[in-house]
Parts: C-alpha cells; structure tokens; sequence
C-alpha cells in the first residue's frame, strides 16, 4: 500500500506549528484512508484559508467554469477562487497565511491548469516570504514515462506555463522542485514525500482509491489516454466530452467512422487500436447530435505513446476532411489559439511539418527535456 505524502503529517507538524495555514486542495486530497485532507488539517493545525483551482474545492464547476472566492459550507473556512480574473494570489490573500500547502491529484499532464495554480501560489509564496508544502500523491499514468514537443515560450499560458513536454512522468512534488529550481521561482519548498511508491505503477495498482480530478477524467483510462487527445479542445472534433468516455472517444458528425480508423489503424502506432463508432454528446460542442469517430484503446501501457497519437489523429482528420476540420477562433484579440496553446506551438496548426517530421520533434525535445527531468527525481 502506498503511503501519501498526507499520511506522513504528524511527522511534519513541527512546519505548522503557531502557523496559519492555506491549503490547496479538491476531492482528490484524500489520506489512504479516504480522510479528507482539509478534515486532516483542519483539526491538526490552524487552517485558516482554502484555495480553489479549476474545478473547485469540491469538484463542483466543469472545465473552463470560471467563479468567485467564497465560504466553504462544510468547514466554514474563507476558500479564495485562483480560477476567476486573477490566477495568482493576491497580497491580501496572502497576508492571511504564514503558510500554504497542496494535496491534489495532478493527472500528469502539461495541460493541467493544477501544476500552474501551484506554480502561481509557490510566486506568490516567494514575494510575500511565506513557505510552500507539497504533500506528494502519484503520478496516476506512472512516473517513468515522458514523451512530447517542449512547450515554446511563445505559446505559453495557463495549459503550459513552463518549458515542458505533454507528458512529463513527475510526481507534484517533482514538478514543484522542478519549477522552483530549473525556472527559477526560489520559494521556501518543502516537499512532503510518499514511501512504498514504484515509479513503474499506474494509479490502479497502488492500492489507492481513484477519485476524479476533474468531472472529464473519470478513470485512470481517461488519464491514460488524456495525453493524446486533449488537443482536440481547440478544434471542431469532439473529444468525448459529455459521453461516458471523455478522451478516449474523438469524433465529429462529418466523420465517417470507418473510414478514420481504417486510416489511423493504418500507421500501426504501437499499442493503440482505433474501434470505429458512433456516439451523441450531451453537452460540449455538438450536444445531441449524432457523431462518427473512433475509441482509443490501448492495448499495451509500456509502448503507448500517447502525444505521438494525439497528432497522428489530429493530422489524418485533417487530410481527410480539409473542407470540414477547423480550428477555433482565439477567445479574445490578440491570443493565440486553443490548439496553439494545448500543442505549445504553431507548426501543428500550420501544417508546417509531416507526421515523420512531428515525431522526430517529439523524439527529440523528449530526449532534451529527459537530461532535465532526471535532476528533480524524488524516488
């Protein structure tokens, strides 16, 4: 059984100590008895202050969903909104702490806005002289697998702060040690360590309990294959949200199902199949109507290269459909795409490279990001 970073508190209480504490959490900070960590913390030290990522403290706004600082009803505790105007904290929420902390599931994926709630708020903690803890959970699709174009400054926001690959392998507390040291932030990190975790296991082998990090990840699946398909946000291909598979199924309805798998089935991508089929949304972009697309199934975890698959689907719809794929409009003057920002670049939506091309990038910005990486590993 895995131990959580959040199971080893009591050893750590001394950082707590006359201390007023934040916490940035949701309900995936969780003990591996199922305890919540605001519960853990609100009776073991003084936790004065919550902060809210995307989603919510309690998992109760969709993707996107921006909304305002409010009171938490269980605990009555003050929870401050870094998801609304503001990302990063401001003065006068931090002048209510001495001390912020995080428990919460990163999905292991550059796109999360989770890790850049965390790098704001570790910003935050070195311009007003307060100190950061990690409380470090698992890399839920294992940590010794990375794979991915580096993110160009030029592309960056709050899908892709900092220069890293799609896939990064790091533990939360890897990635903070990551930020804090590689690019510079220089806050007061104590990272909070687990023991008895194995690099090699997925989240459904530790023994753990998966709770959804956000309503669109409902599985350890999901987050397997959430690498390759969330690029598809900035598009007018569906990536499976509102069905009972977000990002695993993709599809649009001016896609003939059987022809695009066929066509992707074709490439022989290692680990993969494409199922074709046929599924309706419930929401998103084509709410009740009828789609055609394909399943990602992966046959094989150790040879799935999931951004390698991301842009293999991404470039064949676009070959076989150039009078129907588009790419959405920036959401204001003067930003960049969706699907600029979700693949770090330009040369994806300028069609500027082959599929060979593309992959020999991701081979090689893997390899350079790799010799990084390898200086922050906690286990």
């Amino acid at each position: 059984m895995v131990k959580l970073g959040i199971d080893r508190i009591d050893d750590y209480l001394y950082l707590f100590e006359g201390k007023r504490v934040g916490l940035i959490t949701n309900p995936t900070g969780l003990d591996s008895k199922h305890r919540s960590t605001i519960d853990i913390l609100n009776e073991k030290v003084n936790l004065v202050a919550l902060f809210s990522p995307e989603h919510g403290v309690r998992a109760d706004h969709q993707a996107g969903e921006r909304f305002d600082s409010f009171v938490d009803q269980k605990t009555g505790i003050m929870a401050y909104s870094l998801y609304s105007k503001s990302k990063k904290p401001s003065k006068e929420m931090m002048d209510s702490v001495d001390i912020v902390c995080i428990d919460i599931q990163d999905p292991g994926s550059r796109f999360y806005t989770f890790i850049y709630t965390m790098a704001y708020v570790m910003i935050a903690c070195k311009e007003y002289d307060k100190e950061f803890v990690v409380f470090d959970r698992p890399n839920p699709i294992n940590g010794v697998d990375y794979e991915g174009n580096i993110l160009d400054m030029n592309y960056r926001s709050f899908i892709g702060y900092f220069p890293i690959v799609q896939r990064h392998g790091l533990t939360i507390a890897e990635v903070a040690k990551l930020f804090n040291e590689e690019y510079g932030i220089g806050s007061k990190l104590t990272c909070v360590l687990m023991e008895n975790w194995d690099r090699n296991t997925y989240f459904n082998e530790t023994g753990l309990m998966w709770v959804m990090p956000s309503p669109n990840l409902p599985t350890v699946e999901a987050a397997v294959t959430y690498n390759a398909t969330c690029i598809f946000e900035g598009t007018n291909v569906e990536e499976g949200r509102g069905t009972t598979a977000p990002f695993q199924f993709v599809g649009a309805p001016y896609i003939d199902p059987y022809d695009y798998a066929d066509s992707l089935n074709s490439l022989n991508l290692e680990g993969v199949y494409f199922r074709p089929l046929y599924f309706t949304p419930t929401f998103s972009k084509y709410p009740n109507q009828l789609c055609g697309g394909v399943e990602v199934h992966v046959l094989d975890r150790k040879t799935f290269k999931p951004v390698k698959v991301g842009f293999a689907m991404l470039e064949i719809v676009r070959k076989m459909y150039p009078n129907d794929f588009t790419v959405d409009k920036p959401y204001k003057e003067g930003m960049k795409t969706m699907l600029q920002y979700n693949t770090g670049c330009d040369y994806i939506q300028a069609g500027t490279y082959t599929l060979e091309e593309q992959f020999e990038i991701i081979e090689k910005d893997t390899k350079t990001f790799g010799e990084i990486r390898q200086k922050y590993l906690l286990y």
